[in-house]
């Protein structure tokens, strides 16, 4: 088969490499059309062979350049005749679904990966009146509509006439490299400079407003209790503010913005628990991956983290915007090291449901790919 997989950028494509390679070992071609200014794709696809398409839409959905992006990819499609077209993201996916018209004449399938709909149960009025008639009016012309959270499963039932919905709960991660990752707990904390009886908890994911790491931060605060750390993994527009925050609180020693990490199975495995305070989830990769480390769960109540996590079953679940229900839950698990053994075991086992082989089966059903002789890739 031929396929085009279309993100509104390259960054996108990095969860995607499992099940693309896969695809190109099994002999199907793969190219990647999206805009690369900001975001590029891996250099794994380059090694992969895949052949590489630059669109003009960008993550803003009043920019002119969507709307250039239509026609540039009703050439490509014209020009390739792909027998898939895989959308991921709310811009690129109705660029793609408005240009895909004439190609699903022609034998095309169009699918659609929703990874959260911006309009959901709470979400802003504005949500609701931008993105839902966009996605209204496109699930016309879209042959499978995927939903990774069971909520946005039951409301594309309801509203959206895609000409099939399916529900594949999520793009999957290699449980393997954090169920099986080997660290040096003692070398671990002696190098990120914490005491070895501390309780630690751990964040992963971009710093921005949604993540809502603030509402974390302040509850420590609440607390008083110099033996507990928050470690908090990644990169965003909100670095500066929480660095204030934590200075403000008299939080230096305790709370750590540690930037972008390679290591983050190792920071998984020197922690005690995983906190996953997202305001809006299409499902959470963090904090699954944090299940597969064997680790509790501290998170916000969101549509995605309902799909996975059980409140006193295996983590406690809070208000996103309570500062004391989040205090009260980490107190109750820094204070219960049984309570978190036994959230971490059920949780190491209920990762599994997420493992990268399973999610590439059912997409391989989606798609309708039959096991095939793989194809040696040289490199």
């Amino acid at each position: 088969m031929k396929i085009l997989y279309v993100t509104t950028i390259g960054g996108t494509m990095s969860f995607f490499k499992s099940f693309i390679t896969e695809l190109i070992k099994n002999g199907h071609a793969v190219d990647i059309a999206c805009n690369q200014t900001d975001s590029p794709v891996s250099s794994l696809y380059f090694e992969l062979g895949c052949k590489f398409f630059d669109l003009s839409c960008t993550r803003s959905p009043l920019d002119k350049g969507n709307i250039k992006a239509v026609k540039e990819l009703k050439d490509i499609l014209a020009e390739n005749r792909y027998d898939i077209v895989h959308c991921h993201t709310p811009i690129a996916a109705a660029v793609t679904r408005l240009a895909a018209r004439e190609a699903r004449k022609n034998g095309t399938k169009v699918i659609y990966t929703a990874h959260g709909f911006h309009f959901y149960k709470g979400a802003p009025l504005k949500n609701w009146l931008i993105y839902y008639p966009v996605e209204k009016l496109c699930a016309h012309f879209t042959d499978v509509l995927i939903t990774i959270n069971k909520e946005d499963y039951a409301l594309a039932e309801r509203k959206l006439k895609a000409k099939r919905i399916e529900y594949v709960q999520g793009v999957g991660i290699d449980t393997k490299k954090f169920t099986d990752c080997d660290v040096n707990i003692e070398e671990k904390r002696k190098e990120l400079n914490i005491p070895q009886n501390a309780k630690v908890l751990v964040s992963v994911g971009e710093i921005n407003k949604n993540k809502n790491h603030e509402t974390v931060i302040k509850a420590i605060a609440e607390l008083h209790d110099k033996n507990i750390y928050y470690l908090i993994a990644g990169k965003g527009n909100l670095e500066d503010y929480l660095n204030d925050l934590i200075k403000r609180l008299d939080l230096e020693n305790n709370v750590r913005l540690l930037g972008y990490r390679t290591d983050v199975a190792e920071l998984y495995k020197a922690a005690d628990v995983c906190v996953f305070p997202s305001i809006r989830e299409g499902l959470g990769l963090a904090a699954i991956e944090g299940m597969a480390s064997g680790l509790p769960l501290i998170v916000a109540d969101n549509r995605g983290t309902r799909d996975f996590c059980q409140n006193d079953i295996n983590g406690l679940v809070c208000n996103p915007f309570s500062e004391n229900e989040f205090a009260e839950a980490i107190k109750k698990l820094a204070s219960d090291n049984e309570l978190c053994k036994k959230m971490g075991e059920h949780n190491k086992s209920k990762a599994e449901y997420y493992d990268v082989s399973i999610i590439n089966k059912e997409m391989n059903k989606i798609y309708g790919v039959k096991e095939e002789k793989p194809v040696c890739i040289s490199g």
